[in-house]
């Protein structure tokens, strides 16, 4: 897969962010409604500490682009990260 990933521990959470060439897959920290204002493709996960889980995680909200792109609830963070590389 086509992705780099970003982890940031704050205070009292992990960020966790993969960014590849269609768009992103992250944890629940972001927002699609920000991604469907600028027309991004993001998919997110709830949940998860480490890049594994997001892989691992079912997919329980995605942006309009991305589910213009393929992506939909359910399906798991690496199938999401297939399509968006």
């Amino acid at each position: 897969m086509g992705a780099t990933a970003f982890r940031v521990e704050l205070d009292n959470v992990c960020v966790i962010l993969f960014k590849a060439r269609r768009g992103l897959l992250a944890c629940s920290y972001f927002s699609v409604e920000t991604a469907d204002r600028l027309g991004d493709a993001l998919a997110l996960v709830s949940g998860v500490s480490s890049f594994d889980d997001v892989l691992d995680a079912g997919i329980i909200k995605v942006s309009i682009k991305a589910r213009e792109l393929g992506l939909k609830e359910g399906m798991s963070g690496r199938q999401a990260l297939k399509i968006l590389s």
